[in-house]
């Protein structure tokens, strides 16, 4: 059983979410969005690690995954974003979280499929996925996504290494 927290960071809305991984099975656990107020960005980014901090302490995830910087059209809104993401970081970090980052189109690939699939996409399928009873507010499906997106790969790569195991044991039983 390991409790993955998943941040979709952003200066205004950060989403969260967790799940719940037993073996192969993902189970809800939480989500929702820290809603960052003010326009002093140290104010707003105090405000992320805060939020952050206080759901690590409140779920005790085992890992935390979180969604790179993407280059967007505005270069203030992607430096402003990566602040965010700092800050949610060093919360993680702080606690003790192993810290995973995955990009944006490598979350959508992993969970609908397509990694230029848009947000209602996202939406549905981590509904579905996690036997939500209605669509998750965008940014709280985001992070459920990431949070998704980790297990998957964790769950891969755990598969894969046995897997390099089991070939190993055979060449020396040869």
């Amino acid at each position: 059983m390991s409790v993955i927290l998943g941040i979709d960071p952003g200066s205004r809305i950060t989403g969260y979410g967790l799940i719940n991984v037993i073996g192969a099975k993902q189970e809800y656990v939480a989500s929702g969005c820290i809603r960052i107020k003010g326009d002093h960005l140290p104010d707003r980014l105090q405000q992320v690690f805060e939020g952050v901090s206080e759901l690590i302490t409140l779920y005790s995830p085992q890992e935390m995954a979180i969604e790179q910087v993407f280059m967007a059209k505005n270069a203030d809104s992607a430096l402003k974003l990566g602040q965010a993401r700092g800050a949610a970081i060093v919360a993680g970090v702080n606690q003790g979280l192993e810290v995973s980052e995955y990009a944006a189109r490598a979350v959508k690939q992993a969970v609908v499929g397509k990694g230029s699939a848009e947000k209602v996409q996202v939406q549905h399928m981590v509904s579905s996925i996690l036997k939500l009873p209605g669509l998750p507010q965008a940014d709280a499906a985001d992070a459920l996504a990431i949070a998704l997106c980790h297990a998957y790969t964790r769950q891969g790569q755990v598969r894969y290494a046995g897997a390099v195991g089991r070939q190993r044991i055979r060449a020396l039983k040869s």
